[in-house]
């Protein structure tokens, strides 16, 4: 069996590549992307896999909206943090999920699942799934951030970048202030339109417009430059670099 396997956590691919050795060492692991547009090149440049294990969140949001870019003729089995909205369009649609962290035990089962299913199967189980991009959320234009016994509106044009520490995570506007914020990059990131914002490393989500320069930087990664001071450096790496300078000018 030939999987891609679509996720941007390097410690998650791993996880999701130690269990299928695993469970199966004749499987083979034939990509990894981690975003909609690398997903979407991807299929379109390579022979079908046998199967796409994708998260739903992804660096440049939902993974629901791939749908709209192309049409999927390969069964898929998401996985997922738990996340209410995105397990109701699950159930809505009869589509299996795996909850993060995956189970060696649940990814067996859902592979024995797939592997007894009919043509027929496959062909309805497509059918319901493209109806899954009606599920895609609209995408925030303002946040309410929590400041003592208040709720600050912020419009998402004013914000420069979100960064995150192993602690916390603060919000950096254009005008140089910044607020702390209660919510994970990823979180984030699936509320954000893609076109406007991209999480481009583990620390970073910036804004498109508050790009200053970019620098080609040693190993050919690629040292950002904001229309604000970072609380440090953003470099990008050399594998997201194409994709980061077709964001830049909109070619994705």
């Amino acid at each position: 069996m030939k999987i891609l396997i679509v996720e941007d956590e390097t410690v998650a691919y791993e996880n999701l590549t130690s269990i299928l050795a695993e469970i199966d060492p004749s499987v083979e692991v034939v990509g990894n992307t981690e975003s909609i547009s690398q997903t979407v090149h991807w299929l379109q440049t390579h022979p079908a896999p046998d199967l796409i294990l994708m998260d739903i969140h992804l660096s440049d949001g939902f993974a629901f909206s791939i749908f709209n870019s192309m049409e999927i003729e390969i069964p898929i089995i998401f996985t997922t943090a738990y996340d209410e909205y995105a397990i109701e369009a699950f159930k809505v649609n009869s589509i299996d999920y795996l909850l993060k962290p995956i189970k060696a035990d649940e990814l067996k089962r859902a592979l024995h699942k797939f592997g007894k299913w009919t043509r027929t199967g496959v062909a309805q189980y497509l059918d319901r799934m493209t109806q899954l991009s009606a599920f895609a959320p609209r995408f925030k234009d303002r946040l309410l951030i929590p400041q003592k016994d208040k709720l600050i509106p912020i419009d998402l044009r004013e914000i420069s970048c979100f960064y995150t520490t192993d602690r916390s995570t603060h919000i950096y506007m254009k005008n140089g202030g910044s607020y702390p914020y209660a919510k994970t990059l990823e979180q984030i990131a699936a509320s954000l339109n893609p076109n406007d914002f991209s999480r481009v490393n583990k620390q970073f989500i910036i804004a498109r417009d508050s790009v200053k320069h970019i620098t080609i930087w040693f190993d050919n990664r690629l040292l950002v430059t904001l229309d604000v001071d970072t609380p440090e450096r953003i470099y990008i790496s050399k594998n997201k670099a194409a994709e980061f300078k077709a964001w830049i000018v909109n070619d994705i």
